[in-house]
């Protein structure tokens, strides 16, 4: 596990859903869903949620993966 790029990775998904959600009212002013889908898509702003994911899952390393790994090798029948 890498604490710096999980911690960056919650900054970056931080600041992305902060400005999903305030570009969340764009429905109110008549957006379609798919409209407002595209527009969020094509603001930096707002890929800075998937940038961070991203640095979540790299930091995170292998930690997923045992985890995983753990909850499908345990029984709870004998």
């Amino acid at each position: 596990m890498h604490p710096f790029k999980i911690m960056m990775g919650l900054f970056f998904i931080s600041i992305g859903l902060f400005f999903i959600f305030l570009y969340s009212n764009l429905l109110t002013l008549g957006y379609s869903f798919w409209e407002f889908v595209q527009f969020i898509s094509k603001k930096v702003e707002c890929l800075f949620f998937l940038i961070g994911l991203l640095f979540l899952f790299y930091g995170m390393g292998g930690s997923i993966k045992n985890v995983l790994l753990l909850r499908h090798s345990f029984k709870f029948w004998k």
